[in-house]
């Protein structure tokens, strides 16, 4: 069974629109939801939990879709959102109790597991006091404590430091080693990305650009440095994208579809996205 599937999305804002957008997340896996501010990362998001409402086509969670399930799926689905999720007047130790009631399999244990190991005061600090780096350990805490099969994670790392941001990802990374699991995750941070995911989602402007296997990505594109008249006369279709120094260019090329002879260089996910942003701003085809 696949955790997410959405087929032909698409939600109208007037001067933004989310287009056709159709991705697929399979069961066990880590997706890297991934674009600038804008792009409709937070929409995507949003109306997997129907918090948002689509205009047109189909989004299931566990095979069923959610304008008719994801009420009685709450229990399955951890959620990290971009903004603040409690009350400005909370302790750690009256989220425990409010949880408690809300969540029919909460793990008080693990979650004060998560909050220890997060270094956040049980009494002695209000939710309003707490840096925004608190604020996300402690909404990372709960999404993880009450046996969620989906964790839904919108920018869940943002304002923590590097080496807390490597611990989180050991943690999702442990949440994935049961084959039920699946995690969603938005991030500017695309190194994180490239560390964690099995699957990336790139989009901008509302559409998807490239949605697939991490791994497969990584193998398909080469960065090829020639110069302009080299670049012209390779078929433009294996092109995903061009740097211009002026002096020569760098482009991204798809390795099937150059001739054998030229030598290219490993990208990195971050290249591979600069290389894909270029090529839609430019209007490439």
């Amino acid at each position: 069974m696949n955790a997410i599937e959405m087929r032909h999305v698409e939600k109208d804002y007037g001067q933004f629109q989310i287009k056709d957008l159709n991705l697929c997340l399979p069961s066990g896996y880590i997706m890297g939801l991934i674009g600038e501010n804008g792009a409709g990362k937070s929409t995507t998001i949003k109306m997997i939990l129907d918090l948002v409402r689509k205009d047109h086509g189909e989004i299931r969670v566990f095979g069923e879709k959610t304008e008719d399930s994801l009420a009685s799926s709450k229990e399955e689905i951890g959620i990290v959102l971009d903004e603040s999720q409690f009350p400005e007047g909370i302790t750690v130790e009256q989220v425990n109790k409010i949880m408690k009631n809300i969540y029919k399999k909460w793990d008080e244990e693990e979650f004060y597991r998560l909050t220890d190991f997060f270094s956040l005061p049980r009494k002695k600090k209000r939710f309003k006091e707490f840096s925004r780096g608190m604020q996300r350990k402690l909404s990372i805490a709960v999404a993880m404590s009450h046996n969620a099969k989906l964790l839904i994670l919108d920018e869940p790392t943002s304002g923590l430091d590097p080496v807390v941001r490597d611990e989180i990802l050991d943690l999702f990374n442990d949440f994935t080693r049961d084959e039920n699991h699946s995690i969603l995750i938005s991030s500017h941070i695309v190194g994180d990305l490239e560390k964690l995911c099995d699957y990336i989602a790139f989009i901008q402007k509302g559409r998807l650009i490239i949605c697939g296997e991490k791994d497969q990505m990584l193998e398909a594109y080469g960065i090829l440095k020639c110069s302009e008249e080299e670049l012209e006369e390779l078929d433009q279709q294996a092109v995903a994208g061009i740097r211009d120094y002026g002096y020569g260019v760098e482009a991204l090329v798809e390795k099937s579809r150059i001739p054998e002879g030229y030598q290219t260089e490993v990208p990195t996910l971050e290249d591979i996205i600069i290389f894909l942003s270029k090529k839609e701003r430019r209007g490439m085809k």
